[in-house]
């Protein structure tokens, strides 16, 4: 081939060149224009059907709320509350943490009181003077609202086909704007009470075991670990709204299956012993009273022994040391329940809950599964860290659960 072109002129070999390299920027050009056009102008999300155990990533989708400007600045408020990727860098000294934590502080709005947050409390109390509520439930969400996706919004669909006089407050900075109002209108213009709150954490924390401590880490003076702080945060605002307003705590990575009106003064236990003593609590749903006792002593707890550099250690870990250690259990008045109730399946063994084999026996155990479900079970925990990214299959338990019990029902097996 090489022979050949030498022995063409020197000029054809230019021509042909220079004719080659046009082609390729026409080509190129051409190209980019193409797909961006398409782009433009078919803005969706698309998600491959070859493959059921292909993860899915999409979430709760929006249209834009705003002009694009608008809608780039929200996005942009709403990444300063992606506390998720706000930590420390790894292998740091306790003081090393400290210095950084206080170098940061700006950075970490959950902490900072604003015109908003300072009506927690008079917003809080008029949603629940003007309404009836049969149940008062609360959830947090400290991630960004562009991250609540339809798994986590039907959670609010099941909480509100089992308690549709229920009354549901969500303390969230990121859920209390425009975008948050957006994604629960199809629930509020159904006559269903939900509501968005920027919590106060001052005024939650204050005249409780953690007030001191608070107050010590807003200073910068405490060592917030490797864990986003806001996570931990968590674990302790649900003990104090429920020590403030009393109700119900719960997780927004639940199907609800069943009316919670009967149960007073309940946590869940998660696993149990062969002699169906339990071995581990969890505090994704928590049931008091206000200023129970037992949620003065959890508060005690997490200001006493905080450690942000391990998992759990200021949530299930700790709900399970404090009871463990109680040795006048009747005197707190409360009942712990079985593992049926909201953790009827463990993290390890969730996956199977999404999944639908096309064999009779597998078919057979889902039937089983469910009809064991529909006795005791009130909610059951998703485990949303592990199973995030997994879709749910038609006819799976999940998709089964969500289709018995969702209220608009869209979209199941996308999400």
């Amino acid at each position: 081939m090489f022979d050949y072109y030498r022995k063409n002129r020197t000029r054809k070999i230019h021509l042909f060149s220079v004719l080659s390299f046009a082609l390729i920027i026409f080509i190129v050009t051409f190209s980019d224009n193409l797909i961006s056009n398409f782009s433009s102008s078919h803005s969706i999300a698309f998600v491959s059907k070859s493959s059921s155990q292909q993860p899915l990533k999409s979430t709760f989708i929006q249209k834009p709320i705003f002009s694009k400007k608008k809608e780039t600045h929200i996005i942009k408020e709403e990444e300063l509350d992606d506390h998720v990727n706000l930590v420390p860098p790894f292998n740091l000294t306790v003081e090393q943490r400290i210095s950084w934590f206080k170098k940061n502080l700006p950075k970490f709005r959950i902490l900072k009181s604003s015109t908003l947050s300072r009506q927690f409390n008079n917003r809080v109390n008029n949603f629940l003077n003007s309404r009836n509520c049969r149940v008062k439930f609360f959830m947090t969400w400290i991630s960004p609202a562009n991250t609540f996706s339809k798994r986590e919004f039907f959670a609010l669909e099941t909480l509100f086909k089992s308690h549709p006089k229920g009354c549901l407050i969500i303390l969230s900075r990121t859920l209390d704007t425009p975008r948050g109002s957006k994604i629960l209108n199809p629930l509020i213009e159904s006559g269903y009470n939900v509501i968005s709150v920027t919590p106060e954490l001052s005024f939650l924390f204050n005249r409780t075991p953690a007030e001191t401590w608070y107050a010590e880490l807003k200073r910068g003076n405490k060592d917030p670990g490797e864990i986003p702080l806001a996570q931990n945060l968590s674990n302790l605002i649900r003990l104090a709204v429920l020590y403030k307003y009393g109700g119900v705590y719960i997780d927004t990575d639940f199907i609800i299956l069943k009316d919670f009106s009967n149960l007073r003064n309940s946590i869940g236990a998660q696993s149990v012993s062969t002699n169906g003593n339990w071995t581990r609590l969890n505090n994704a749903v928590l049931i008091f009273d206000r200023k129970h006792p037992l949620l003065y002593k959890f508060m005690e707890e997490f200001a006493l022994s905080f450690d942000g550099n391990k998992w759990g250690q200021n949530g299930p870990y700790l709900v399970s040391r404090v009871v463990e250690r109680l040795t006048e259990k009747n005197k707190y008045n409360f009942t712990v329940l079985p593992p049926i109730s909201f953790y009827p399946v463990d993290w390890v063994r969730v996956p199977g809950f999404f999944m639908k084999l096309n064999t009779r026996t597998h078919s057979r155990w889902i039937d089983a599964k469910l009809l064991q479900l529909s006795g005791k079970t009130y909610g059951v925990h998703l485990w949303n860290k592990q199973s995030s990214n997994m879709r749910i299959e038609k006819g799976s338990i999940i998709g089964r659960l969500i289709s018995d019990h969702c209220l608009f029902c869209k979209d199941i097996y996308d999400s």
